[in-house]
C-alpha cells in the first residue's frame, strides 16, 4: 500500500545539521595531501560532526592515506582526483576517486619495504572503529576507495 502523503504516516525524522555530502577536487601531486587532510578536518569541525579525538585521527589518517596512494599511483593517468565526505546520522564515510583503472587490493606487505601498507593501515583503522572499507570501479572506468566509520554521537537527554 502506498502513502501519498495525505495519510498520518510516520514522518522520517529531520537530518542532523551536521549531515550532508561534500565533495572537492585537487590535482594529483604531493601537496594535496596535506591539503585534502585539513579540508576535511575543518569540515567536520565547521559542519560540528560528533567525532571523538580518536575517529577524527583514524578520518584523517585514512584521507592521508587514500590520497597519497592517488597521488603515488593513479597521477600518470589521472592527474586530478576527488575527495567526499559523507556524514549521515550516524556514520561518516571519506572516500577517494581517481581515474585509474588499477583496483589495488591490500595485501601483506614485505616488511623489508619501506612502502606499500597504506591500504591496509586503512583497513585496520576502519576495522578497529567498528567501520568498513572497500574499493570499487566508477562508472568512467575509474576507481573510488572509500572507508566508513560510525559515528557515536552523544545522546541528548
Amino acid at each position: 500500500m502506498e502513502n501519498h502523503g495525505g495519510g498520518s504516516g510516520p514522518k522520517p525524522p529531520d537530518p542532523l545539521p551536521y549531515e550532508g555530502v561534500w565533495r572537492f577536487t585537487a590535482p594529483a601531486v604531493d601537496a594535496s595531501v596535506p591539503q585534502a587532510r585539513h579540508a576535511v578536518r575543518d569540515l567536520l569541525h565547521r559542519q560540528g560532526v560528533p567525532v571523538s579525538d580518536d575517529l577524527a585521527h583514524g578520518l584523517l589518517l585514512i584521507v592521508s592515506e587514500l590520497v597519497t596512494n592517488a597521488v603515488k599511483h593513479a597521477a600518470l593517468l589521472s592527474p586530478v582526483l576527488a575527495v567526499e565526505v559523507a556524514v549521515g546520522a550516524e556514520w561518516v564515510r571519506v572516500s577517494v576517486e581517481d581515474n585509474h583503472p588499477y583496483r589495488p587490493t591490500a595485501l601483506e606487505a614485505d616488511h623489508g619495504q619501506t612502502g606499500g601498507r597504506g591500504l591496509l593501515l586503512v583497513r585496520e583503522i576502519a576495522r578497529e572503529a567498528g567501520g568498513v572499507c572497500d574499493v570499487e570501479h566508477t562508472a568512467g572506468g575509474g576507481k573510488v576507495i572509500w572507508a566508513a566509520l560510525p559515528l557515536k554521537p552523544a545522546r541528548v537527554p
